[in-house]
């Protein structure tokens, strides 16, 4: 099988074990094809955590799971050194943290303090870690999801927009449909049932097929036409009275450069996805609103009146003309 079919079957695969949640699913495959991280915002229950779990069982990678909390320190994160003696001799040697795996999911990543947070993402833009003066390397596959509860906001400390840009994607999970809600009942009865019958691992989808994925995607071919669509639509981010009245309103600061790189990462890794070796309008539609959503800072007059980035983002894409 060639590197598309790998990561296809990987998607099956986390499918059979999350139903109801295709779109989460999706842009799983693509911020590990596009080697960013993502913050997943949804309820809870709507199987976030499930979600990396299964890609972690079906992937040779290793999972660790950080769960945030207000007593958490940055050494609990990176790991710190320890003091060892042994024949009347001592040294200090590093111990790795949690955050030496492959796969990361920090579960409400809003509820640590600030120091917390910046030693995640600082291990996530650097993709490494010092401590005692010494830099330490971080795996080849790394992915962060970090997750927050939307509601639940007493006692938590949310990222600042410096921060949420590091990450590739904002991912909102919604409740699935009732038919999903009747399978999801079936599928975990199933899982009860057969615990102990089901002892056989499936293969695991080895971590070279993600690094060949990775090289195809990045041979996708941008046109220059798809290259200044994508600049349009941030530019209208940032100059929006250029653009719309209403736009101007809402919108109080546009989107960075790590929005044009974001969005031109997932739009090649949505097109070979989709089996092409270019890129078109469709998939830049399709990404913009995960790459953009966390980038932009709405007005006060937008959150007055009840304006939602999706809403900005469908004005933007809706007012924006294709080159």
């Amino acid at each position: 099988m060639g590197a598309r079919d790998d990561i296809q079957q990987l998607g099956k695969r986390i499918g059979e074990a999350i139903i109801g949640q295709e779109g989460m699913i999706e842009r799983l495959l693509l911020g590990l094809l596009s080697n960013g991280h993502l913050l997943v915002e949804g309820l809870p229950g709507l199987a976030k955590t499930r979600a990396i779990k299964s890609m972690a069982k079906n992937l040779d990678a290793e999972l660790s799971r950080i769960q945030f909390t207000p007593d958490l320190l940055p050494a609990d994160i990176t790991g710190s050194e320890v003091y060892f003696s042994e024949g009347g001799k001592g040294a200090f040697q590093f111990q790795e943290g949690p955050i030496f795996a492959n796969l990361i999911l920090a579960d409400e990543v809003n509820r640590a303090p600030a120091k917390v947070q910046s030693a995640l993402l600082e291990a996530m833009e650097e993709r490494q870690v010092t401590i005692g003066g010494k830099s330490h390397t971080l795996p080849d596959l790394f992915l962060v999801m970090a997750t927050q509860n939307p509601i639940e906001q007493e006692g938590t400390y949310p990222l600042p927009e410096a921060q949420l840009d590091r990450f590739l994607m904002h991912i909102q999970v919604d409740y699935p449909d009732a038919a999903s809600e009747a399978d999801i009942m079936r599928l975990v009865r199933s899982e009860e049932t057969n615990a102990k019958s089901n002892n056989h691992a499936n293969e695991k989808l080895a971590q070279d097929a993600v690094f060949a994925a990775r090289k195809e995607i990045a041979a996708i071919t941008v046109s220059e036409a798809i290259e200044n669509y994508i600049v349009a639509l941030v530019m209208a981010t940032r100059y929006p009275d250029k653009v719309d009245k209403d736009l101007a309103k809402w919108l109080q600061v546009g989107v960075s450069p790590r929005g044009v790189i974001g969005l031109d990462k997932v739009s090649r890794a949505h097109a070979w996805l989709d089996g092409r070796d270019f890129v078109t309008p469709d998939d830049v539609q399709a990404t913009v609103h995960d790459v953009f959503r966390h980038r932009l800072v709405l007005s006060y007059e937008a959150h007055a009146g009840g304006t939602t980035a999706n809403q900005v983002i469908d004005r933007i894409v809706e007012l924006v003309a294709v080159a």
